[in-house]
């Protein structure tokens, strides 16, 4: 994920997070987002938690 801008990767998934349905889809874009929440400023990580959340119930609802 080098040279990636965060504020526009969280934007992408945000934009794209209705279309995201099939378990593996869902598992990679939280791996993904996960491992940006580690390496960002701690001031730039509130952004993710919404995301992260919202990522962590859909992969709960098809269980």
């Amino acid at each position: 994920m080098s040279g990636i801008d965060p504020y526009e990767y969280l934007s992408q998934v945000s934009l794209k997070m209705e279309s995201l349905v099939e378990r593996d889809e869902i598992e990679t874009v939280l791996d993904e987002v996960e491992y940006l929440y580690e390496v960002i400023p701690p001031d730039m990580q509130g952004l993710a938690d919404p995301i992260i959340e919202e990522l962590r119930n859909r992969l709960e609802a098809l269980s």
